[in-house]
């Protein structure tokens, strides 16, 4: 099977049987489109990533910008919210696999993030079978059988949100004058050419999460883009709209900048915090003085979470824009009545700590969790659809807060063989096509594992990666630990014996002690699959 394509565009990927629905002459064409006005200055961000991470190896610290001070104290707001969007108090979030479309859109959340990026495997039909879920969820059309059972949608459905891949992954599979295209841009071209009228015609319309932003100018650039592509389409502008995940350090200095970028486009920002976590140890990985404790440890309790979450809550409501709390990684346990009240208690307490502290809705990761956030939210919101009108003018976030990186200890032999366990296991189900996988209880994506091997690397080279009976955590007492670790997977993980794991284990070995620091997993993952 073979599909016509723009001139100067070339398509790798297997053309599969439905491929050609979404692999449209107008699709290909807005992606071509997008990639030539924009792929400079895609590339010319990347590198300023690069200059950026250099400065802070060299002990460089990030700091508010004096040169947008105007923008952080003058009046302004975002555009108004759209109705479809005004209430999001639990949404919940997963790839763009068919079963797990129909299941979250079914699951009484007001929204469902579908993702093609950090729990979704990238892989060529990944990507596109996503799309044609989509297009078919929107319409009412999409179902499932499977195992004697039939799965299709409920009258009622949650909002869709997509998050297309982030400015840093390519799509390998779609070359424009001879070179990848962006991973977010083809994403986000194929949903809108096909979607856009549609969920306007039903009452909603394009939203969007925009990942692993590090600057204004980053967002500034997906807004050029939303601008060109409702031109083309002949949609008003502001018809898109997005929230931005606020997952990495240096973005957490330029929220009100990043919303000012985005203002007639935007809904809000989302506290990303495993992905903060992990951008937090890459950006400082040099500092002999900076060390976090167990990955379990690091709670938004501690000092740098908790300055971000408050922060990033004051800078949407003086706004007009939606906070959304970040993801709990916690999961229903069926086998263990004990551990799973504990489990859920977790899930109380994070969710009704974001309730009281004002925001508009957080995130989870399993359907049997909507119910239970949902009323931590109700409790504190009543009939309201958000607490947009929450204003905190007490809180006073500084940079010296933002970057107060504590708990620096416990560093225990438990937490370390965690790191390597989860680890190699997300590793070798990502391999084998699964982007988000249910390890010990807990829902794991790419940003967990990025905090896994992250941490083991900077472990190694701290000063303080000291464990706390004395033993310093060295790259050989890592190598010994890996192999008992794969062992112990290969005996949990459904498909242990597959290949993948031990292909897992070497790359994550490789990962974790050499000299050099992989800026994301996934980007050497994704040239092997």
């Amino acid at each position: 099977m073979s599909i016509a394509t723009p001139d100067g565009m070339e398509i790798t990927g297997a053309i599969e049987p439905g491929f050609d629905q979404v692999l449209t002459a107008e699709a290909l064409a807005l992606v071509a489109q997008l990639s030539r006005a924009f792929e400079p200055r895609r590339q010319e961000l990347l590198a300023a990533r690069v200059e950026q991470a250099r400065r802070l190896d060299a002990g460089e610290r990030p700091d508010f910008r004096a040169d947008t001070a105007h923008i952080r104290a003058s009046d302004w707001q975002i555009a108004p919210i759209p109705k479809a969007l005004e209430r999001r108090r639990v949404e919940i979030t997963g790839p763009t696999e068919r079963k797990m479309v129909i299941n979250a859109l079914n699951s009484g959340a007001d929204a469902y993030m579908t993702d093609f990026e950090d729990s979704q495997t990238p892989n060529w039909d990944n990507q596109v079978t996503g799309q044609i879920n989509l297009m078919e969820a929107i319409r009412g059309t999409i179902s499932l059988e499977q195992k004697g059972k039939t799965y299709k949608l409920n009258d009622k459905v949650a909002t869709l949100i997509v998050r297309p891949r982030g400015w840093h992954l390519d799509e390998k599979h779609v070359l424009v004058d001879g070179k990848r295209v962006s991973g977010g841009i083809f994403d986000f071209a194929l949903y809108m050419v096909h979607n856009a009228r549609e969920l306007l015609a039903r009452g909603a319309g394009p939203y969007f999460y925009l990942p692993k932003i590090e600057s204004h100018l980053e967002a500034r650039l997906w807004n050029d883009i939303f601008v060109m592509t409702q031109e083309e389409l002949g949609l008003p502008q502001g018809t898109i709209k997005a929230t931005v995940l606020i997952e990495t350090i240096l973005a957490a200095f330029e929220m009100d900048e990043i919303l000012y970028e985005l203002r007639e486009h935007s809904a809000g920002l989302n506290a990303g915090r495993w992905d903060y976590i992990f951008s937090c140890i890459k950006k400082f990985k040099l500092d002999k003085n900076f060390c976090l404790a167990d990955r379990a440890k690091v709670t938004m309790t501690a000092p740098f979470m908790r300055a971000y979450a408050l922060l990033l809550l004051k800078t949407c409501h003086a706004r007009g824009a939606h906070a959304m709390g970040g993801m709990a990684a916690l999961i229903p346990i069926k086998n263990d009545p004990e551990k799973n009240e504990t489990a859920m208690a977790g899930v109380r307490n994070d969710k009704g700590r974001d309730a009281t502290d004002g925001y508009d809705g957080g995130w989870v990761a399993h359907p049997g969790l909507v119910e239970l956030a949902m009323t931590e939210f109700t409790k504190v919101l009543g009939d309201r659809p958000n607490q947009l009108n929450k204003l905190r003018p007490d809180i006073d976030v500084t940079a010296a807060q933002l970057l107060d990186f504590k708990p620096e200890a416990p560093i225990t032999e438990a937490g370390l063989r965690y790191n390597i366990n989860v680890g190699v296991h997300y590793l070798g189900a990502w391999l084998a096509g699964n982007g988000c996988v249910p390890i010990h209880n807990l829902m794991e994506d790419a940003a967990t594992a990025e905090i896994s091997r992250s941490q083991v690397w900077q472990w190694i080279r701290s000063d303080k990666g000291v464990l706390d009976d004395g033993r310093k955590v060295t790259a050989e007492m890592v190598r010994a630990m890996i192999p008992q670790e794969l062992a112990k997977v290969k005996g949990d993980a459904p498909n242990g014996d597959n290949p993948t794991y031990d292909r897992a284990a070497k790359i994550f070995e490789e990962m974790a002690t050499s000299e050099s620091f992989a800026e994301f997993l996934t980007l050497p993952l994704y040239e092997e699959i």
